[in-house]
């Protein structure tokens, strides 16, 4: 079973794949783990994930883990299709990804895979989940749990939890620290400059850059630009976000105020239509708008269609609109992931935890369904620190320990000043 573009791409797909598994020390440690114990033996794994060299390092530690596998992309733009090629002709797992494809194929892959009757979903953006409940129910008894890999899915997850929707117990990988505070911050930051640049070959230095949002994602981009010698301002709805971008130098102002002065609007909130109507009305001419976030509707796309007399693509991943007194804005990406959509998504170091987290979650959520309530559920921290300690290992890096008597003084309350 399989929908990708070409087969005949997986050598080239597979040598990808090998270069990204260099830089991924920590899954790999973990997949030769699994590789004696197969933790996973005898279980279906379900997966709508960003289909890339990283993804594929993480089917393959899965598979050494005795699981059966299928796999779908998490966004029509993100698949590498050699890397589809080589995860279906050289690892023989079911993979049903084709960058570029329609909404109709995008929900067709996703019923591809749940017609394997998955014991445990993997998700990023919460898109299999939600189509389990509302189209499957009847395989949600078959369901042990599941794990989540992004901000807007795990908000997804929370609110189906709150309406009493959620049916089996989801781990939410995002909020593990070695994947928010890494994965997020430096991937995101580094990953959308990245689609960026491809994109359009532009000179960040001295540009002002509009950052929308100042989260994890927010706080790594921010940086990542000021590094490249961009002039950052941010834009929060958020009171305490606002003094710490603030605080960290940057400029801080309504949306509206900062897109007259913008040469880059970026947006990484995970919300509906953060650049909308009035924004576009007070960009510049030549103002380029991206989204980082997982879905494209943090860009009101029709309301610049509505404000525009003509549109037309310029280079690959970039779109001008012309507005109709003239001025032109420039829409990368349809909108979509931007560091996935015109680059290669984030360094496989970052998703070396990211996908270590996922891995070693997975075999939680195998060992510990019954124990658990429908719910989302923080990664466990001993899984946490784990993934630290073995990322530190394979960087060389040592650290101290306590000393018995400081854990004594940690634990008690008699000792004062």
């Amino acid at each position: 079973m399989l929908d990708i573009t070409d087969l005949s791409l997986t050598e080239a797909g597979l040598a990808r794949v090998r270069w990204a598994e260099d830089q991924m020390p920590v899954l790999r440690s973990i997949r030769e783990r699994f590789s004696r114990e197969k933790p996973l033996a005898g279980l279906r794994i379900g997966a709508c994930l960003h289909v890339t060299t990283e993804t594929a390092n993480l089917m393959i530690a899965l598979k050494a883990a005795g699981a059966s596998l299928a796999l779908c992309a998490s966004n029509p733009l993100s698949t590498q299709d050699d890397v589809a090629a080589a995860l279906a002709g050289e690892f023989g797992i079911p993979t049903f990804a084709v960058k570029g494809e329609d909404e109709e194929t995008y929900y067709r892959h996703i019923e591809a895979v749940l017609a394997t009757r998955p014991n445990i979903t993997m998700d990023d953006g919460c898109d299999l989940v939600n189509v389990l409940h509302t189209r499957h129910a009847a395989q949600l008894s078959e369901v042990r749990g599941g794990t989540e890999e992004t901000t807007t899915g795990v908000i997804r997850l929370r609110a189906m939890a709150r309406d009493g929707e959620l049916r089996f117990p989801v781990v939410a990988v995002n909020e593990a620290l070695t994947k928010h505070m890494f994965d997020n911050r430096y991937g995101t930051g580094q990953s959308t400059l990245d689609g960026l640049i491809r994109a359009t070959n532009l000179l960040l230095a001295g540009r002002t850059f509009v950052v929308c949002g100042y989260g994890w994602c927010g706080r790594g981009l921010a940086s990542r630009a000021h590094g490249m010698g961009a002039h950052v301002v941010v834009a929060e709805v958020d009171p305490t976000r606002a003094l710490e971008a603030l605080m960290d130098g940057y400029r801080v102002m309504p949306l509206v105020e900062a897109c007259k002065i913008a040469d880059v609007v970026i947006t990484v909130t995970g919300d509906v239509n953060v650049v909308d109507a009035q924004h576009f009305q007070a960009m510049k001419d030549g103002c380029i708008v991206a989204n980082s976030g997982h879905f494209d509707v943090e860009i009101n796309i029709p309301a610049l269609v509505d404000l525009s007399r003509a549109h037309r693509p310029v280079r690959q991943f970039v779109e001008e609109y012309e507005l109709r007194d003239g001025r032109r804005v420039y829409l990368l990406a349809e909108g979509r992931l931007l560091n996935l959509s015109s680059a290669e998504g984030h360094p496989a170091a970052v998703m070396d935890m990211s996908f270590a987290n996922q891995a070693l979650c997975a075999v939680y959520i195998a060992q510990n369904a019954d124990l658990l309530a429908p719910g989302v559920y923080d990664v466990p921290e001993d899984i946490d620190k784990e993934v630290a300690r073995l990322k530190l290992a394979s960087l060389g890096v040592r650290i101290d320990e306590l000393t018995e008597e400081q854990r004594r003084y940690l634990a008690s309350w008699e000792a004062g000043t």
